[in-house]
C-alpha cells in the first residue's frame, strides 16, 4: 500500500511523482509503525468503548449511532500516536534522509505535532469508516438480502467498499490540509490549519481539498477489506478483555 501512499502525499503537495521505487518507498518504515500502533489503538479503545456501551453485554446490539460513536472515539485517541508517525514520513518523502536524522528535525515542541488538528478528525471519521459502517451495511444486506447474503463473507466485500467510500471522501480535506502542512515544517507556504485550509480553498475551491484522493480511495478499499477481516478474527484474540 506504500506507493498508493506515497503518490497521494505528492499530489496532495503539487510535487511530482517519482516511480522510482527506493524513493516511493520512503519513509515505509515510519509508516508501518504507525499503521500497526494506530490499528492496535484503534481496535483496543473502540472494543473497549463497545463494552462500556453495553456493560458488557455480548448479546447487545449496538444502535447505529453507537456503533459509529465507538469508532469516532478510538480514531481520534490514536491520532495522538499517528500524527507524529506520519510527520517523519512525509517530510522523508519530501527530502530523504534516515528515519534518525528525520526524527532530530522535527524534534521541537513547533513540529512534533504539526498537523494533529487534520489527522485527529481524519483518523476519528477513517476508524469509524472501518471499525463501525461495515458491520452496519454487513447486517443491513443479510438481514434485507438474505437470499443474496447468505453469511458474512459475502456481505463483506460492498461492506468495505462502502466502508472505504465513506472514510475516503468525507476524511479527504482533512488528510490534505495535514499533509501539507506537515510536508511544509519551515511554513514558508503553510501556516495554521486554517490559514492552509484558506490557502487551499483560494488556489483550487473544493477541487484543492480532493488532490490525491483517487490513490487513497484505491489504498482504503483494500485496507477496509484486509482490516475488516482481521477484526473478527484477531482482535478478540489480541484483546480478549476489550471485546468482553
Amino acid at each position: 500500500l506504500q506507493p498508493f501512499n506515497y503518490a497521494k502525499n505528492m499530489t496532495q503537495q503539487k510535487q511530482p511523482i517519482s516511480l522510482n521505487p527506493i524513493t516511493m518507498y520512503r519513509g515505509v518504515g515510519a509508516n508501518c509503525v504507525n499503521m500497526g500502533s494506530c490499528t492496535m489503538i484503534q481496535f483496543a479503545v473502540g472494543g473497549r468503548l463497545k463494552s462500556m456501551v453495553t456493560g458488557g453485554d455480548k448479546t447487545q446490539k449496538l444502535t447505529v449511532l453507537q456503533e459509529m460513536g465507538t469508532g469516532i472515539g478510538a480514531g481520534t485517541v490514536s491520532a495522538i500516536v499517528g500524527s507524529p508517525l506520519e510527520l517523519i514520513m512525509i517530510q522523508q518523502q519530501r527530502k530523504g534522509g534516515s528515519t534518525l536524522s528525520t526524527m532530530k528535525n522535527i524534534a521541537t515542541a513547533d513540529n512534533i505535532m504539526r498537523g494533529f488538528t487534520g489527522a485527529a478528525v481524519r483518523e476519528a471519521l477513517w476508524t469509524c469508516g472501518y471499525l463501525s459502517i461495515p458491520p452496519i451495511v454487513r447486517g443491513h444486506l443479510m438481514e434485507n438480502y438474505p437470499d443474496t447474503f447468505t453469511t458474512p463473507t459475502e456481505a463483506r466485500v460492498p461492506a468495505s467498499l462502502l466502508g472505504g467510500l465513506f472514510a475516503c471522501y468525507l476524511t479527504h480535506p482533512f488528510d490534505t490540509v495535514k499533509t501539507c502542512m506537515q510536508g511544509d515544517i519551515e511554513r514558508k507556504t503553510y501556516g495554521t490549519f486554517t490559514q492552509t485550509a484558506g490557502k487551499i480553498w483560494g488556489e483550487s475551491k473544493l477541487p484543492g481539498f480532493y488532490r490525491g484522493a483517487t490513490f487513497r480511495y484505491g489504498r482504503m478499499v483494500c485496507a477496509v477489506f484486509i482490516m475488516d477481516t482481521l477484526k473478527e478474527m484477531v482482535g478478540p484474540l489480541l484483546y480478549p478483555q476489550a471485546f468482553k
